[in-house]
């Protein structure tokens, strides 16, 4: 997959995303509690959370809703103008939390977005102000100690009409992808910056529209991973799978469920970056695939069927 390594990135970085859960509180409790996230700010249907090395004012919104799922994922323009480079994005808000104006928009499965340039910096107090300024909030030293929202990886009906989407409207880059053996993308993995990725599109067997396979979290170490397995099991948490080492993009992750129902991963790429402005795509064949991951047990099943919203399998 060619990409125009001379076209502006537009996309600085993902931002803040939300996320709707059955059992707010719950919710609310396994981010806090077992991820070492903060609560700074609630109203009478959402819980807003921050990551402590977010420079932004908020991480996760969690909002009670009937069904676990992704609502809005907000990203980062990389300059006030590139707002106005961007086709086909012209809805604005500005009633968002924490954000300047927004502009609004879906991609080609329905699952909404936002791109923004003014935020609201975090502002510690001194209960989690840091020994040094270039840290957004102190260390937490207790739970998974997750650093930043990572990533977030959707299910889409047509990943390869989402694909040309993230490239042509967003100018992302697709740095790994997964093809079928007719030469058409399963999955995709794109970055908007240097990170190996930060968007993922992952077929939906079902061929449902806009839902969920996992938001993800970075830790600064395996080994806060593996921390987070121990943690995880203490406080009753779904360990769905991991930790293991995935070989695409070389991930060192773990998989487990909220309370809501919302696959949660944990992860680490190390030192990996992308820093050729003219990466060629990594293609994956479903042969390769199906040898498993880098190391670590086989896949487990559900991590191909379980996505959120719940939605009844194809003939049922």
């Amino acid at each position: 997959m060619n990409h125009d390594p001379d076209r502006p990135r537009d996309i600085a970085h993902i931002g803040p995303v939300e996320l709707y859960t059955p059992v707010l509180e719950e919710s609310r409790g396994f981010f806090v509690d077992v991820l070492s996230l903060r609560e700074v700010h609630r109203d009478d249907t959402s819980v807003y959370l921050h990551t402590w090395d977010d420079y932004q004012s908020w991480t996760v919104r969690l909002i009670q809703r009937e069904q676990a799922g992704i609502g809005r994922t907000y990203l980062r323009a990389s300059g006030p103008q590139a707002l106005e480079r961007l086709p086909g994005i012209d809805k604005r808000v500005s009633d968002v939390y924490g954000l300047g104006e927004v502009s609004l928009f879906t991609d080609p499965d329905g699952h909404e977005m936002g791109v923004y340039w003014d935020t609201a910096r975090y502002e510690a107090d001194d209960t989690d102000r840091p020994a040094l300024k270039n840290q957004a909030a102190a260390y937490p030293g207790r739970g998974a100690n997750v650093r930043r929202l990572d990533h977030v990886n959707y299910l889409t009906a047509d990943v390869p009409k989402t694909s040309a989407f993230l490239a042509d409207v967003l100018g992302a880059r697709c740095t790994e992808q997964i093809v079928k053996d007719d030469g058409s993308a399963q999955a995709v993995w794109f970055n908007l910056g240097q990170k190996t990725y930060d968007l993922v599109y992952t077929e939906d067997w079902t061929g449902a529209n806009g839902r969920l396979h996992h938001i993800a979290f970075a830790t600064d170490t395996r080994e806060e991973i593996l921390r987070a397995a121990d943690v995880c099991l203490d406080a009753g948490v779904h360990i769905e799978t991991g930790p293991h080492k995935h070989a695409i993009q070389q991930t060192f992750f773990l998989y487990v469920w909220e309370p809501g129902g919302n696959r949660i991963e944990l992860c680490n790429s190390g030192a990996r970056l992308i820093l050729a402005p003219d990466w060629e795509t990594i293609s994956w064949t479903r042969a390769e695939r199906a040898k498993g991951q880098a190391w670590g047990l086989k896949t487990i099943d559900t991590f191909h069927t379980h996505g959120t919203p719940v939605v009844p399998p194809p003939g049922r």
